[in-house]
């Protein structure tokens, strides 16, 4: 009853702006609701910015003191706070439980509780948060000792690859290359290892550019990135050849990108093909 007066209401109140009642004559609380909605999601995550903010100071300081140091406590307290005033204005929101799980989980913030840490993480993963499902993949196959463990792990980093988590996609590389609990598949890890690389996973890089320069034979769903469009590219296509393929020069890519991350190894295998482009040179 309180509800069809409302809706007589609001329609009695609309009958005066026919514009508006055109645009909202199939669903008269939409735009409330639509309105309502960005206004709690915004103010959550104005919350999980200072949680972060926090968690940040607390991350730039913690290698060089105790983790349990008292002088950390205010910015946790902070961070845990804005993470739960978050989760209050947005109950839907996935970061604010996968933020929250992790001070949960790995701080030392006052009122810490690792079953509470789990479950918020569960849910965040459930929910699809990518970071979420990462994390909760990793935990899965290092920590727990179940027979299960690794079949649950690998469906969350498979949720977490369809999203195109970088770490999720280097670390499925990984598991397809060595063949750890699925079968041995080099085409599909070096597929991880390119969309990895691509976000700038200085790991996947590595590993990618150091399979190229073993000679592997790139599956198509890699090559057709290489490809330039054209009629010469598909006669070329046709006879089983690749005009843009340089494996040398594809691995110097990849190691770029790994030495514009600040991986120290990438910066070795550039200084190392260059050594050896030299060498053949002279040679």
């Amino acid at each position: 009853m309180f509800k069809s007066f409302l809706q007589k209401a609001v329609s009695k109140q609309l009958s005066y702006h026919p514009n508006v009642t055109k645009q909202l004559c199939h669903h008269p609380f939409q735009f409330h609701a639509e309105r309502g909605m960005h206004s709690r999601n915004k103010k959550a995550m104005e919350f999980i910015a200072k949680g972060w903010n926090a968690l940040q100071e607390v991350d730039r300081v913690i290698d060089y003191c105790e983790r349990n140091d008292k002088r950390l406590i205010p910015s946790l307290r902070t961070a845990k706070e804005n993470f739960e005033l978050a989760l209050e204005a947005d109950n839907s929101n996935t970061h604010a439980r996968y933020w929250l799980s992790k001070l949960h989980l790995k701080y030392h913030v006052p009122g810490a509780c690792k079953a509470v840490g789990a479950a918020l993480l569960v849910e965040a993963a459930e929910m699809g948060d990518p970071e979420a499902q990462f994390e909760l993949g990793c935990r899965l196959r290092v920590e727990n000792e179940y027979v299960q463990s690794d079949q649950q792990a690998f469906y969350y980093l498979e949720k977490a690859v369809d999203q195109l988590h970088p770490g999720a996609l280097y670390l499925l590389g990984a598991v397809y290359l060595t063949g750890d609990c699925v079968k041995k598949d080099v085409g599909s890890a070096l597929w991880c290892f390119h969309r990895a690389s691509q976000k700038g996973h200085a790991g996947a890089a590595i590993a990618y550019g150091s399979l190229l320069l073993t000679g592997v034979e790139l599956p198509e769903s890699i090559t057709r990135f290489y490809v330039k469009r054209g009629p010469s590219s598909r006669i070329s296509r046709r006879n089983g050849v690749d005009p843009d393929f340089n494996p040398i020069e594809l691995a110097r890519e990849q190691f770029e990108i790994a030495a514009k991350a600040g991986c120290d190894l990438g910066f070795r295998w550039l200084q190392r093909l260059d050594e050896e482009v030299k060498r053949l040179q002279s040679s």
